[in-house]
């Protein structure tokens, strides 16, 4: 790797070297693994991955910050970007988050909830990290009042009864385990990752099966299209049986997911020929996927276009696809400012919060980068606040 990164610690080389050591094992035992079983591995794999170990992941202590860990000003428009939906729901409305992080997106909206007078009946976390897990159940019993903490509940899996309310999932679709393809000869080939003569990681491509052959075909033929020879990138062909299994039983409500990304068009670009995979160690990011395996996040831009098509065969239809910044914008990011810069004495402490807004509203740091779409489902109406609804750029789906 490049000497840019820092030096892992004695401890980290160990913690990756153990799966490391399960990898070529299961590699050994059954063959290449398809990449996206690797990526499966080195993100989740209990005790190991870099979500289930108990580094930390998110903030400056971290390998990188996400819009919740900022401050407060992103949950408090979300938060006014969907009390509309909650409140026309009624008593029977809950809140689902979808990955809780280190808990300060939960924090900060349930108390954003409470104060606009919508607190949902329960918010839920569907947290599959028993580390993470553990670290929001500390952060929100250290942190909330008793009658905000009792509505909250962990999830296993999604929810199997009929629910109505509200979805959210902020940089959760990046980290679902990609599939990498390649194009030979016209032919599809799915990368997996097999060992060398020496028991190294290395990564070799295999013919598709039908189920990556056929989503390709279909990314080309949306396009109109053919990718060249030697393209590279990255595709969910699970996405639908995804959105199906985390919401099928969500029957009235809103989903919003938040995420890098781009529209397929731009995804897809011929000079973007080698994808959008990328390693995050220690606030650095880097290109090789296979380095200390269990200490890097992995993850893949998001294709919205996808998203919307996945969506979509579930029941859902769009509402609304914007960068970032329009939807804290139409959300009322002004007002969210404005309260919180109130509410501070300290000159420090206004610089801080400043520097959170820019952070988040910048088009080179995360106002542009990451987009914001909004499904919906079972509603009689769409109360989503009309700046919001002005700002939506759905057409270049």
């Amino acid at each position: 790797m490049p000497s840019r990164l820092p030096e892992p610690s004695a401890d980290e080389r160990a913690h990756a070297d153990r799966l490391l050591q399960l990898l070529r094992e299961q590699i050994a035992s059954h063959g290449p693994m398809p990449f996206s079983q690797y990526m499966e591995r080195c993100l989740y794999a209990p005790g190991l991955g870099y979500y289930s170990a108990g580094r930390t992941k998110f903030g400056a202590a971290g390998d990188f910050v996400t819009a919740p860990e900022l401050g407060d000003l992103f949950a408090g428009c979300v938060v006014n970007a969907v009390q509309p939906v909650l409140a026309m729901l009624g008593d029977e409305a809950d809140f689902l988050e979808l990955g809780g992080g280190s808990g300060a997106f939960a924090e900060a909206a349930l108390k954003a909830l409470a104060a606009g007078g919508t607190l949902p009946r329960q918010y839920l976390i569907l947290e599959p990290s028993a580390d993470l897990r553990e670290r929001q159940r500390e952060r929100l019993a250290a942190n909330l009042p008793a009658d905000l903490h009792a509505r909250v509940q962990w999830l296993d899996r999604p929810p199997e009864q009929d629910w109505r309310g509200v979805l959210f999932a902020n940089e959760v679709i990046d980290a679902l385990p990609a599939t990498r393809f390649a194009i030979r000869q016209g032919e599809v080939y799915e990368e997996y990752v097999a060992l060398d003569g020496e028991g190294r990681l290395i990564r070799v491509d295999r013919p598709a099966d039908a189920l990556v052959t056929g989503a390709v075909r279909h990314v080309e033929r949306d396009l109109g299209i053919e990718f060249a020879n030697g393209y590279r990138s990255e595709i969910l062909p699970q996405l639908p049986y995804w959105i199906q299994a985390v919401a099928g039983a969500l029957t009235a409500g809103l989903m919003l997911f938040i995420d890098y990304g781009y529209v397929r068009r731009e995804y897809y670009l011929p000079e973007r020929d080698d994808g959008t995979l990328m390693a995050h160690y220690r606030h650095h990011a880097h290109a090789d996927p296979l380095y200390l395996p269990g200490l890097n996040d992995l993850t893949a831009s998001v294709d919205f276009t996808a998203l919307a098509e996945a969506g979509n065969s579930a029941g859902f239809g769009v509402v609304g696809y914007l960068p970032q910044a329009q939807l804290l914008i139409g959300a009322g990011l002004q007002d969210v400012f404005e309260r919180e810069h109130a509410a501070i004495a300290d000159e420090h402490g206004r610089y801080r919060l400043a520097q959170q807004a820019k952070r988040l509203m910048l088009p080179e740091q995360m106002g542009e980068r990451f987009q914001a779409m909004l499904l919906a489902r079972g509603l009689d109406a769409l109360p989503l606040p009309a700046e919001l609804l002005a700002a939506d750029q759905g057409g270049r789906l």
